[in-house]
């Protein structure tokens, strides 16, 4: 029967370190030479018998330090790495072998944060649970997270990036991809960099749109995702690998406080390259002027979703060569925000896009159809909106589908130059939210506002349950 061999490189470094010895000394003391220590060390030869005689002799080493001692360890480790936030990382157990191997106690400190963020997270649970209960509120309104200071940098600027749009246009010329540049992208991360696209099904992928696997040298992408979707995840990888000199360079402009609030903008920056780059900007411009703007026409032109054209009208603000200055809202159908950008930054302050009564709400009711809508606010200024809903990632029979609606708009000056200015009947009176609007008799009022105090009297009610003074 085959002895097993036993691999304890690690291991004999740490006992020489121990011993304060070096490798020639330690080679001598064992009668071999320092490069075959050296290779032992490096566990490419295994430990004969002589050898471990040798070493109990020489150095008082237990026989019992040099088995294996990472197998706990390996289970610990093997823990860890099932968590959903690393899953996926390591291909295999030889790397969690190398790990509890080479640097145990490294190993050990990992094992050890990874279940105090477990036991942290189980705690800040009961404690949830414990206050709901009691009817007391859990909000988190008052935190200030990296995704809300990447969204108040964001809504605030416009949404156009000069250095990242010449680097798309460029790019595309690169590419020179006719009719199809989802397979001309195919081609360049294969060519370039020997990245291979894979579109995989739900069951081997159930919980991402898009993975990059570094050691397989794979971009997976879901097959959730529509054509259209599966294109713009490709283009955002093409576009973060080409162009992360320029991304990097803006994410630096924006001045952020943390690196999550960076990673995050890296994402949302990596989305506007990937849609300058499928909708190259002087191409986008040409035709949209000449389509007056009608989103489904520039979709079918550039092969892109309704959501993808809406998204780049809000971009065209080259100088010199700019469009109508649109804005875009889009929530679910709770009422979450998802996002807000504006060519000239999000109109916060003069449209607010908090009102129930605009058709965004409505959308839902009817899916896929445009609803044009021209609306009035308090101050009297005046918008036109175009609203739709949006199809998410495709699930089974037994998923409830994702669907948000998108809302498009831009100031009543600009209604001519649009395709959506004929079908305007009439105004819609809206406030930018009910807490500050001051439209009395509103049906749709769910909040009173904050600058008039509640007129309450027993004797009369109002048509809101928020009657004021």
């Amino acid at each position: 029967m085959a002895e097993q061999k036993i691999f304890a490189g690690p291991r004999i470094r740490r006992i020489r370190n121990a011993l304060g010895l070096t490798q020639t000394s330690m080679a001598d003391g064992l009668g071999i030479s320092p490069s075959y220590l050296n290779l032992i060390e490096r566990n490419q030869r295994p430990l004969t018998v002589q050898l471990i005689l040798k070493l109990v002799s020489t150095y008082d080493v237990d026989p019992v330090d040099l088995q294996g001692e990472a197998k706990g360890a390996i289970s610990a480790l093997r823990e860890v790495f099932s968590d959903p936030l690393l899953a996926g990382e390591l291909p295999g157990d030889q790397e969690l072998i190398e790990i509890a191997e080479a640097a145990p106690n490294a190993a050990a400190a990992m094992v050890k944060l990874y279940r105090a963020y477990r036991e942290q997270a189980d705690r800040l649970s009961d404690l949830s649970e414990i206050m709901a209960r009691e009817g007391k509120a859990t909000s988190l309104s008052s935190a200030r997270l990296p995704i809300d200071e990447v969204r108040e940098v964001l809504e605030r600027r416009p949404n156009y990036y000069p250095d990242l749009e010449e680097e798309a246009e460029a790019f595309h010329r690169v590419l020179e991809p006719g009719d199809d540049i989802y397979g001309a992208l195919k081609s360049w991360l294969k060519r370039e960099y020997g990245i291979v696209v894979r579109i995989l099904p739900v069951a081997t992928m159930p919980n991402w749109r898009r993975r990059y696997d570094r050691h397989s040298q794979r971009l997976y992408i879901s097959e959730r995702l529509s054509p259209f979707d599966q294109l713009r995840e490709v283009a955002m990888e093409a576009c973060l690998v080409r162009m992360q000199v320029a991304i990097a360079n803006e994410i630096k402009a924006l001045k952020l406080s943390s690196d999550e609030a960076r990673r995050l903008a890296r994402f949302e920056l990596g989305r506007y390259a990937a849609h300058a780059l499928m909708m190259p900007y002087s191409a986008f411009h040409a035709a949209a002027l000449r389509a007056r703007y009608d989103i489904d026409v520039l979709r079918s032109r550039f092969s892109v979703s309704f959501e993808q054209a809406a998204n780049r009208l809000t971009m065209l603000q080259r100088p010199g060569l700019s469009g109508v200055p649109f804005f875009m809202l889009e929530i679910d159908n709770a009422g979450h925000r998802f996002r807000k950008a504006g060519s000239q930054g999000f109109p916060q302050s003069r449209f607010g896009g908090g009102c129930p009564k605009l058709s965004l709400h409505a959308a839902f009711a009817l899916p896929g159809q445009i609803f044009v809508e021209a609306v009035e606010m308090p101050d009297g200024a005046e918008f036109l909106t175009i609203s739709r809903t949006l199809e998410g990632p495709q699930g089974a029979f037994d998923e409830r589908p994702r669907r948000t609606a998108l809302l498009l708009g831009c100031d009543m000056g600009f209604k001519d130059e649009t395709v959506y200015g004929a079908a305007i009947v009439g105004k819609t009176p809206v406030g930018p939210s009910c807490r500050l609007c001051e439209r009395q008799g509103c049906l749709a009022r769910a909040e009173p506002p904050v600058t008039r105090p509640l007129g309450l009297d027993e004797m009369v009610t109002g048509l809101s349950a928020f009657d004021f003074q």
